[in-house]
This record gives C-alpha cells, sequence and structure tokens, in this order.
C-alpha cells in the first residue's frame, strides 16, 4: 500500500512545480510598453524633450526637422549618445547625411571622444546609425575651459545638405542615452555651486512649484552629487596606511638586535 501513497505524493508535487511555470508563460505586458518614455521631440533648445538616461525615447518626424532632447549628467560619469534614423520611404533622390550634435547646459558644443556624429546613408539604406561619447564631466572647471560640466545636456539631430527633392520626407527616429560611472579618477578639488540647469540662476527656494523652470527637476537617479566626495579618499587613506606599516617594517629590519656585542658592558 506504500507505492500507491508515494505516487500520489510525486504527482502532487509535479503539479505544484508545473503551476508556476503555466502562470509564468501567460502574457504580461511589455516593460518597454509603460516606462514612460517619451514619443516626440522637441524644435528648439527651449522645446526639448526631456529624457532619462536608459530611456529609449522616439519621435516621428520629417527630413529638415531639427529634434532636439536634453539629458541630465553628473560628474565623473561619461556620456554615450546614440541615436538610429529610420528612412519610411525609400524614394530618396540623393544620400542623406545626418548628423548628431551634443550640447553642454551652456549651449556649448562639445567634442566626442569618440563615434561617428556624421554618417551619410545611401539611397537605398533602410536606416542611419550615430554616436557620440562625451569625455567625463568634470565637477568644476575653468572658466575659460570648454569641459563639460554637471547640468543639462541638449541632444539634436537632423540632416545637414538635403537636397530640396528630400525635404520632407518622413523618418522615424531613436535616440538612447547611457552613462560610465569613472569615478575617483576624475575627481577634481572643485564642485559648481549649481548644476547648469535652465533657470537655475532665477529660481529661488521661496518659488512656488508654479513658478519653476521646465526642466529645473530634471536630475540624475541618484541627485546631483556633492563634488567633494570620491573614492580616491578611500585609496588615499589605504596608501598612507600601507606607507605607515612599510616605514614601520622598515625600522624594524634596521635597527638590528640592540647594544652591539664587541662593546663592553658599562661603556
Amino acid at each position: 500500500m506504500r507505492f500507491p501513497r508515494a505516487l500520489s505524493a510525486a504527482v502532487l508535487l509535479l503539479g505544484m512545480a508545473v503551476s508556476p511555470a503555466v502562470a509564468d508563460s501567460s502574457p504580461s505586458a511589455s516593460p518597454s510598453e509603460d516606462d514612460g518614455a517619451p514619443t516626440s521631440a522637441g524644435t528648439s533648445f527651449r522645446t526639448a524633450t526631456e529624457i532619462e538616461q536608459g530611456q529609449q525615447a522616439t519621435a516621428n518626424a520629417s527630413t529638415g526637422d531639427y529634434l532636439y532632447w536634453s539629458f541630465p549628467a553628473d560628474a565623473k560619469t561619461r556620456p554615450t549618445v546614440k541615436a538610429t534614423v529610420k528612412f519610411a520611404s525609400s524614394s530618396r533622390g540623393s544620400g542623406q547625411t545626418w548628423q548628431l550634435d551634443v550640447y553642454d547646459g551652456l549651449r556649448r558644443r562639445q567634442a566626442c571622444q569618440y563615434g561617428t556624429q556624421t554618417r551619410t546613408a545611401a539611397t537605398d539604406a533602410a536606416s542611419v546609425d550615430l554616436a557620440c561619447t562625451l569625455r567625463t564631466v568634470r565637477a568644476w572647471s575653468e572658466p575659460w575651459a570648454d569641459d563639460p560640466l554637471p547640468g543639462t545636456y541638449y541632444i539634436r539631430v537632423t540632416a545637414v545638405g538635403v537636397g530640396a527633392g528630400d525635404l520632407g520626407l518622413p523618418v522615424d527616429t531613436e535616440v538612447r542615452v547611457e552613462s560610465k560611472d569613472i569615478g575617483g579618477a576624475a575627481a577634481v578639488d572643485g564642485s559648481l555651486a549649481e548644476p547648469l540647469v535652465p533657470g537655475i540662476a532665477t529660481t529661488s527656494q521661496e518659488s512656488s512649484d508654479s513658478e519653476a523652470p521646465k526642466l529645473f527637476s530634471l536630475k540624475p537617479g541618484g541627485g546631483w552629487s556633492s563634488g567633494w566626495w570620491s573614492d580616491r579618499w578611500v585609496w588615499t587613506g589605504i596608501g598612507g596606511i600601507l606607507a605607515a606599516l612599510a616605514g614601520i617594517g622598515g625600522y624594524a629590519l634596521t635597527r638590528g638586535s640592540g647594544r652591539p656585542s664587541r662593546i663592553p658592558p658599562g661603556v
């Protein structure tokens, strides 16, 4: 009589194991459908569409339009901007050259460390990919320098040198921004009083939410860094401890065993 009971227990355990798998296989909403990514782009710096890093923003536009997005970038990070332009029509008269530009909070065009900012698509190409990896964002810089600083950054995607016959042709664009954390290797002795975001100079603590500038609430996921703390302090402390231990060890090796044996006692 023990065999049927064991068989029943095995069937019960098998059913419990299969049930979650069946439940997991049921259709669910895709995360990309509800992530709140923007589906339009601005037409100027003032109307740039805000996007968070890690989001894939999309926009339907026409050849010849200027498309603008904005995103926050903090100190000690190295942002990479990627854009894809998909052509909805193959009836292009000639190849199209598309360009990706990135501007900082002062609207200064930032140079790319690497990546293809400008690319020409053949007449039969279905899409064109653009990329720009900025220099590491610094917490502080000299006024005369052109270093990227913490704050809002602007992306502009547009076609350059387009023939009159190709103007107005529909295109679909995709933009995505991701950053690499550089850490203490990019730390500097100083920081900005405030990040370079629109309206920061005219916004006070007493202003109401309705009066706050449009992009003032655009911040990195963990907030703006203070600029003074970095892992450089940790490595500096470890280096000091190792130096002290090395000094103690060197003294212990060189001081000898005490009074030399060749010197008589009492001398």
